[in-house]
């Protein structure tokens, strides 16, 4: 079992001058989900090598037993400094694709032409791809085998705008996930805000919120029968 994550290489939040990237619990989570179940990870981005961590992940009520275990993990943190880039990735080579969110992804995977040749690769390939809090963003440009938006009638889910509102920063993103969907006629879904809620449509499976990294991950699990 071949597990592909990629993550976001962007690391400033818009003008602001504050800085951005991965959330680390929506990485932690599913990493160690994934790999107790004996998956074999690779991780990847854009630009490759160290990808940059939003600082705001790393305070202590963002913290979770996954954040600690990966910052004194030595193959995680390796993986981590050495993430590879998307170029020759295969989706033949992989069982799914997972996106860890933090807002990174709203300006860059949002559209990486290559990140989304990947994600339509693995849905032509009827593979699960998965994406939790702003890792959706992936996949707001990504098509459907018929040439329609991925997510056109599938149940999705992903950060909402009331969450967007409470951490103050719906003016500085360059987009909303909740209504990029609902223009491309995704049924979005959500749940409490910073609850747990994962959606699953088939291979496609979304979460809302940090809180959801256990439950997404568990959902690609379950696909591939673990």
């Amino acid at each position: 079992m071949r597990i592909l994550m990629i993550v976001t290489s962007h690391d400033q939040m818009g003008d602001t001058g504050h800085k951005t990237g991965i959330w680390l619990e929506e990485l932690a989570a599913p990493y160690f989900r994934f790999r107790d179940a004996g998956a074999e990870i690779t991780l990847a981005s854009p630009k490759g090598g160290q990808p940059p961590l939003d600082p705001n992940s790393q305070v202590p009520d963002a913290l979770t037993d996954a954040t600690a275990r990966f910052e004194k993990d030595d193959a995680a943190q390796k993986a981590f400094a050495n993430t590879v880039t998307l170029d020759g990735l295969k989706a033949d080579d992989y069982d799914a694709i997972f996106y860890p969110g933090g807002h990174g992804p709203l300006w860059d995977l949002a559209t990486d032409a290559k990140s989304i040749a990947l994600i339509e690769a693995f849905v032509a390939q009827n593979k699960p791809v998965a994406a939790v809090c702003h890792g959706p963003a992936a996949l707001v440009n990504a098509k459907a085998t018929d040439g329609k938006p991925l997510v056109a009638g599938k149940k999705v889910t992903g950060f909402t705008n009331d969450e967007e509102k409470a951490v103050g920063l719906e003016k500085v993103v360059p987009l909303s996930i909740e209504d990029e969907f609902n223009k491309q006629g995704g049924l979005y879904e959500r749940g409490e805000m910073w609850a747990s809620y994962a959606v699953v449509d088939g291979k496609l499976v979304t979460g809302q919120n940090p809180g959801s990294s256990d439950a997404t991950a568990d959902a690609v699990m379950k696909l591939l029968g673990k």
